[in-house]
Formats: C-alpha cells, sequence, structure tokens
C-alpha cells in the first residue's frame, strides 16, 4: 500500500510539471507585473497567420529553443483550427540568449527562409525537431537548417547567405526589442490585443479568445 501511495504521488506531481510547461514561461521566471505588459498593432508586414483582415489580433512572442514553446505548438495549432477565420496571430522573436545558445541562429534560419516565401514553414520544422538541434554547436545548428532549407525546395545558396545577414539578424533584433519595450522576460509571451496574457489553462486561453471576438461582433 506505501508503494502504491508513493507511485500515486509521483505521477500527480508527473503531471503537474507537465501542466506547469504548457501552461506556464517556458524561460526565464516572470518578474515583471503582467498588468503593465502591453504592445501596439500588429504590423501587416509581420508574420501573421489566420484571418490578417481581423481586429482581435494573438501575438506570440517565442524562442524556437523554449521547450515550452515547442509544447505550446500543439496549442496554437489548435486554436487556429478553431478561430483561425477570427483572429490575427502574430510571431515575434524573442531569443533568450542568456540560456539558449541556438535561440538567435533558429531565429534566423525562420527569417531567412522567410525571405523565400517559407516562414511558417521553417518555423514549424524548427519547433518540430528541437532535439535534434538544442545541444548543437551554433556552426552545426546552421548546417542542420541549411538541410532544412534543401528540404524546403529553397534557394540554399541565397538562404546560406541570408541566414547570417545583416537584415535578417535585424529582422530578430526588432522583435526583441519590441519585446523588451513591451517588459516580456520569459517565453512564450502571449498578447491578446494588446494585453499581456497568462492562461492557466488550454480552455481558458480559449475563452479569451471567445471573449475578444464576441466583444468586436457585438
Amino acid at each position: 500500500m506505501k508503494r502504491i501511495i508513493i507511485w500515486s504521488i509521483a505521477v500527480v506531481v508527473i503531471i503537474g510539471s507537465f501542466l506547469t510547461i504548457i501552461f506556464a514561461s517556458g524561460g526565464e521566471s516572470a518578474t515583471v507585473d503582467g498588468s503593465s505588459k502591453q504592445i501596439g498593432k500588429v504590423d501587416p508586414n509581420e508574420w501573421i497567420k489566420g484571418n490578417a483582415e481581423s481586429a482581435v489580433e494573438l501575438v506570440e512572442y517565442g524562442d524556437f529553443q523554449c521547450p515550452a514553446c515547442a509544447s505550446r505548438e500543439v496549442l496554437i495549432k489548435g486554436i487556429l483550427g478553431e478561430f483561425g477565420g477570427h483572429i490575427k496571430f502574430a510571431y515575434r522573436h524573442f531569443p533568450l540568449r542568456s540560456i539558449h545558445g541556438n535561440a538567435d541562429i533558429s531565429a534566423q534560419a525562420a527569417e531567412a527562409a522567410g525571405v523565400q516565401g517559407k516562414f511558417w514553414e521553417m518555423h514549424d520544422k524548427i519547433f518540430e525537431t528541437q532535439n535534434e538541434w538544442k545541444d548543437l554547436s551554433v556552426a552545426e545548428a546552421q548546417k542542420l537548417f541549411e538541410g532544412f532549407a534543401t528540404d524546403l525546395g529553397l534557394d540554399t545558396v541565397q538562404f546560406s547567405s541570408d541566414i547570417t545577414s545583416s537584415a535578417v539578424k535585424s529582422s530578430v533584433e526588432e522583435d526583441y526589442e519590441s519585446g523588451q519595450e513591451a517588459q516580456v522576460d520569459s517565453t512564450p509571451s502571449f498578447f491578446l490585443n494588446g494585453a499581456y496574457i497568462q492562461p492557466k489553462s488550454e480552455e481558458e486561453f480559449r475563452s479569451l479568445i471567445r471573449k475578444a471576438i464576441n466583444e468586436t461582433t457585438t
């Protein structure tokens, strides 16, 4: 009986830890009052999915090397599947450079693919393969991403040039600086219609979005 109790406690701890990864910040611990975090409107030139004309804007600040960001991808895809026709979703880079050595090069890989119209394809591929490159050197990770570019049918010569170009680095830095201005201090961080949100569950996340959609249609 004692063993059963111990194992039951262990299972609860494991499940609790998993939910924490999914619904808590995945990187550095939050230290800023969430009520003070605000961002402006999404620019039409940003990386957008869903309804680009929608007044309901969901923005994610993410880091490709962040485990919680990768875990949250399933949820985001589900939300877009349900609400994609009613919301505008934008992804912004927020590389946690102090703890993730490949945060920048992975963000640059997505941007370099975006130059050739394949940002989201590379975005998905990088998250799906996070365990393959997270512990590589920057040079090794870049080589792997160049292989992904080949798989996606990109011009690999251009991709290899773009991934370390000043233009691509500036795009990543612009997102990062906008996150700093909004007092983002962890990933993933979400903003709904400019306001920082911290949903404690998947259903709460969906409820917040439903409420925002209803407020724009009533």
